[in-house]
């Protein structure tokens, strides 16, 4: 029986993981907010963090370099656009954010190395 390797799935990225894993939160966390935002707010919000791990599976499945990281770059304005969405939460009194900002500044660093590395790979 052949093992897959570390790579062979999208879901064994750990960028994947953890974006994943933010979306949830960001659910959860908007599950709260006033039902004034369901088409604001909430609804942009869910929208920008399905983006960051839908567009590193995207990429994820593209041949070329040059594509990857085109897809990966997508993913990190969908980041910064949750950075801002975070911020005004949290000055609405909507929601606590310190935890999400941790979680997302981990998903920034880790997407931008993974973007360098994949970039480095087409020398």
């Amino acid at each position: 029986m052949e093992t897959e390797s570390p790579t062979s799935s999208y879901e064994n990225l750990l960028v994947w993981q953890k974006s994943h894993q933010f979306v949830l939160d960001i659910y959860q966390m908007t599950q709260q907010f006033p039902d004034c935002e369901k088409f604001g707010l909430t609804s942009q919000f869910r929208r920008a963090a399905v983006s960051i791990p839908a567009n590193i599976v995207e990429g994820y499945g593209k041949r070329s370099s040059a594509d990857k990281a085109r897809f990966f770059n997508i993913a990190q304005g969908s980041l910064n656009e949750c950075r801002y969405y975070l911020r005004l939460a949290a000055d609405l009194g909507y929601a606590k954010t310190e935890q999400h900002f941790t979680q997302i500044n981990e998903i920034g660093r880790m997407l931008h190395s993974y973007t360098k590395k994949v970039l480095s790979s087409v020398k």
